[in-house]
């Protein structure tokens, strides 16, 4: 039969997927998640990786209970010295403590086990801190943890006290007769009962009358929570001696734990059982994390889908606003006409002399040129078509993300910034108009350069016929065609006259459509990037892969454990 593959690589790999899985968006079970993935994390480095790099470490017991149900009795009273300070102050925050031989230390003293835990010595550390205390009362094999209370008012005991309890290969319950119905003590039982985890019950403060009676009730509550195999050792009430249990009330208990830790198939025989069925609990809670993580990525979907509609409708809104007119009007319209009314359409189109001296006359007076005023009323014009497009994509996304769970958390102090424009976008604009008009330039001088006119366009300024062609973008973006004479209504024709008359119908044609192309573009892109700002949210948020990689770090656990189940 082949050795039994080793567990350890293929456990480290499922852990870094299990940790860099994220349960952020609100709602769907998403902080269930988050807490079962942090859990699983925990018990990884806590025991199971620890266990399986050192099988023939000593047994870890942790006792376990209640506020005041007498653990640290029961542990002091084990060893036979006051390792422990019974609780007097309740709740109090306070370190764990483990108590080993002193042939054991070398197993604890580093962070093979519970490496989150700072070790101290000779006193207490406080929380974040295990407590390593030395005994020869106590046999070698055998640790004993004396756990925080499991029902503590404050929360870093009860979490503490969890984790301790995951880390365990043995379980030691402490109850006592007037309380082991409680609830919150079988919610962890519960939990010993999925790992298959060995676990002992230690009924304390039993009336002696009662013993019998008591027992058998607790023993039907365990079968019923899958725990029928689990021992029962009953304490009955008495006087404490030096604040440690009568010797007859803890001697059995005592005998059981010493056989363990001195019976190597015995010890053996724990640590696989409660390892096996960490390891197969661990696999449905992985399976569970991965639903969750399809779930976290449906709901991501879900929140790109809104900005992604909304933006799209921003880019309709523009090209609409480009088809009919709207930018022709106001503004742009008065300087085109003034533009064309003056004539310094014709004369823009006079030989260099005339563009040097329109030049001059500008820089002496400090006023710009009509041609000039229509390009700003253009840039101006469409700057704000897309501020206001850009404007409502935003409203539209943020109203849809209020109307979900996930939504509203992301946008949790950020409604009045995420609404609007991006201050990126308008930055942007200006330039990018900007260069798109320097852009249509380029390609009427392009295309004068390539005619039979050749000579004759070269020595006419461009501008003329540029905003031209601007203006023919925004009143005309299909079916240009040679009959079309009006730019906008009641706007002279002589500027279509005179472009088709240099550059002919076709290139007209193709003028405008490449123009219309190029800003469009830049549009999208100025829009896309304001829609990034949602996107970049979500993907913060969203599981990296929609749990793709937790699904196969998953199935490779699988195979690796099935192919040890078959060495074994």
């Amino acid at each position: 039969m082949p050795p039994a593959p080793d567990l350890t690589r293929p456990l480290e790999a499922l852990r870094g997927a299990i940790a860099a899985s994220r349960f952020e968006l609100a709602g769907s079970g998403s902080l269930e998640a988050a807490a079962a993935r942090d859990a699983l994390v925990t018990q990884i480095d806590d025991y199971l990786l620890p266990r399986l790099r050192s099988l023939d470490a000593p047994l870890l017991a942790v006792v376990g209970g209640s506020t005041g149900a007498g653990k640290s009795t029961l542990v002091n009273s084990l060893v036979g010295a006051e390792v422990s300070t019974a609780g007097v102050l309740r709740p109090t925050t306070r370190s764990p403590v483990l108590v080993c031989n002193p042939a054991d230390r070398r197993w604890f003293e580093d962070d093979r086990v519970l490496p989150g835990l700072a070790r101290t010595s000779g006193a207490e550390g406080g929380h974040g801190s295990v407590q390593l205390v030395e005994s020869d009362g106590l046999t070698a094999g055998l640790a004993l943890v004396d756990a925080p209370d499991i029902d503590s008012v404050v929360a870093a005991n009860r979490e503490l006290a969890a984790q301790l309890l995951a880390a365990a290969d043995l379980w030691i319950f402490v109850t006592t007769a007037a309380r082991y119905a409680d609830a919150v003590p079988w919610e962890l039982l519960e939990t010993a009962s999925e790992r298959s985890a060995e676990v002992a019950v230690v009924l304390d403060r039993t009336p002696p009358e009662a013993v019998e009676e008591v027992a058998a009730d607790l023993q039907r509550m365990l079968a019923d929570h899958g725990l029928g195999g689990a021992l029962v050792r009953s304490i009955e009430e008495s006087v404490l001696q030096d604040g440690r249990l009568p010797e007859d009330q803890v001697a059995p208990l005592r005998a059981w734990l010493t056989t363990l830790a001195g019976d190597a198939g015995a010890r053996a025989e724990v640590v696989r059982a409660t390892l096996d069925g960490a390891l197969s609990s661990m696999e449905r809670k992985v399976a569970e994390l991965a639903d969750a993580a399809r779930e976290q990525d449906r709901v991501a979907e879900a929140l790109r889908v809104f900005p992604r509609d909304a933006y799209d409708d921003a880019r309709g809104d523009v090209v609409e606003s480009m088809r009919d007119g709207t930018l022709l009007r106001g503004e742009v319209l008065d300087r085109w006409q003034e533009f064309v009314g003056t004539g310094e359409l014709m004369r823009s189109v006079q030989a260099k002399v005339g563009l040097v001296r329109d030049r001059a006359w500008a820089a002496i007076t400090g006023r710009p040129t009509v041609a000039a005023g229509v390009q700003e009323a253009v840039e101006s014009g469409v700057e704000a078509i897309v501020h206001a497009a850009a404007d409502r994509a935003a409203g539209r996304a943020v109203a849809s993300w209020r109307d979900s769970a996930a939504g509203r958390d992301l946008l949790r102090g950020r409604e009045r910034e995420l609404g609007r424009a991006s201050p990126a976008l308008l930055a942007a604009l200006p330039d990018e108009v900007r260069s798109w008009q320097g852009q249509v330039l380029d390609l009427v001088r392009e295309q004068g350069a390539g005619k039979r006119t050749s000579a004759r366009v070269a020595s006419y300024t461009v501008n003329g016929a540029g905003l031209a062609v601007m203006l023919v973008v925004f009143a005309h973006t299909g079916g240009l065609t040679g009959t079309e004479v009006a730019v906008a209504g009641g706007t002279s024709a002589a500027s279509q006259k005179l472009i088709e008359a240099v550059f002919g119908d076709q290139a007209v044609r193709a003028l405008a459509r490449q123009a219309r192309e190029d800003l469009l573009e830049r549009v999208e892109r100025l829009l896309d990037a304001d829609a990034d700002r949602f996107h970049e949210l979500v993907d913060a948020a969203a599981p990296p892969d929609g749990g793709q990689s937790l699904r196969e770090a998953a199935a490779d656990w699988r195979d690796v454990r099935s192919v040890a189940g078959r060495a074994r």
